[in-house]
């Protein structure tokens, strides 16, 4: 079975993150797919809104560690790496775009909703942006839109400590829209697209637009995040970060 799956029912095409086994963890393939689906979903004038959604119990446990290892993306390749491709639709994406989050999301899981329009949570939602825990840095643009969401200390507290938050502060700090019952969150959402599809598109993009024009630097603060990223990744942190999660033990930075 997919590890994306994709439905459209009356202009919404919704894509699920479906690969429960290893709590939704996101590999090149899946990026790829995601990348795909929302580029053709942009040019289709059948689809009118875009929902990304889990399971009831895990939205993603963020880039899978072991598949970044082994296929690292290189800020200096000639084809943009998948996740690169993901983060571009992700971020020039013209129609309304919402996100219904359950349980962990992390990293990537966390900062992509930074890009969406409207954003549901199960009161079991947890977020987390631990970049710094595994030798990284933000990425996804989190550097500046983190900030000018939620003030720059509470920003600060997020990425660099790399902590979990919850449901209620994310809903708090405006990165969540409303808080539900778990088991609701994907119905909830789908009914708030559902009224998105049946509103003029065009009067929809051009509002986003209008909206977006605050964001005018967003592209080369993200090709930034990802060139100090991709030379971290590359690092003894990252590396250190890595072996000690695959090995179940503490990382020692100590040297690093």
């Amino acid at each position: 079975m997919s590890e994306i799956l994709q439905h459209r029912e009356a202009g919404v095409l919704t894509l699920t993150l479906n690969r429960l086994d290893k709590k939704n963890a996101l590999t090149a393939a899946m990026y790829a797919t995601l990348a795909d689906a929302l580029r053709d979903a942009a040019a289709d004038e059948q689809v009118r809104v875009v929902v990304i959604q889990g399971h009831e119990q895990v939205f993603t446990a963020g880039n899978d560690l072991q598949d970044f290892r082994d296929n690292p993306p290189n800020p200096a390749a000639t084809e943009p790496a998948p996740v690169h491709r993901f983060l571009h639709e992700l971020t020039t994406f013209p129609k309304p775009l919402l996100a219904a989050v359950a349980g962990p999301a992390v990293g990537i899981g966390t900062t992509l909703l930074l890009h969406c329009d409207l954003v549901y949570a199960g009161d079991n939602a947890a977020f987390s942006l631990p970049f710094v825990n595994l030798g990284l840095c933000p990425e996804a643009g989190s550097s500046v839109l983190l900030p000018a969401l939620a003030g720059y200390q509470r920003a600060a507290e997020k990425l660099l400590l790399g902590e979990a938050f919850y449901a209620d502060e994310a809903h708090d700090m405006g990165l969540v829209n409303r808080v539900v019952p778990p088991h609701e969150v994907n119905a909830y959402t789908q009914a708030q697209a559902a009224k998105l599809s049946a509103k003029p598109l065009a009067s929809l993009r051009v509002t986003k637009a209008l909206m977006k024009r605050s964001q005018p630097g967003l592209k080369a603060v993200i090709d930034e995040e990802f060139a100090q990223f991709g030379q971290l990744l590359r690092g003894p942190a990252c590396k250190e970060a890595i072996d000690a999660f695959m090995s179940k033990r503490k990382p020692d930075f100590s040297q690093c």
